[in-house]
């Protein structure tokens, strides 16, 4: 299917779509006129990034990870680094929680006079 298509059905830009190519997470083949060129299977690929992108995975991290026979990821070497990924944001929600906490603090305690502070 041609890039248009492709982004259509998986509702992304062709911009996007050209970036995926650039950044090696897509490949594409071209037509004899230079066209990008993808398979059916594409469409999933695509919708696979987008919600590893929404995961907040780096697009480097993205293309280590994607199946991909020729990179000799395997599943299992994927979800172990996937799991990882994930224990890195569960440790960045708990530090922004503990900041939450500390801030709601400071919030209650601006309306109590300061002893230091004129009135």
């Amino acid at each position: 299917m041609r890039i248009g298509e492709l982004a259509a059905r998986a509702g992304v830009s062709t911009r996007s779509l050209r970036y995926y190519e650039q950044q090696q997470l897509l490949p594409a083949q071209r037509s004899s006129t230079g066209q990008r060129r993808y398979p059916e299977v594409a469409v999933d690929r695509v919708r696979l990034i987008q919600r590893l992108f929404s995961a907040n995975l780096s697009s480097r991290t993205i293309a280590e990870l994607l199946p991909c026979p020729r990179a000799g990821i395997t599943p299992l070497v994927a979800k172990t680094r996937l799991a990882a990924e994930r224990e890195r944001i569960d440790a960045q929600i708990a530090e922004l929680a503990k900041a939450r906490v500390q801030l709601t603090e400071v919030i209650e305690q601006i309306d109590q006079p300061m002893s230091d502070c004129d009135s």
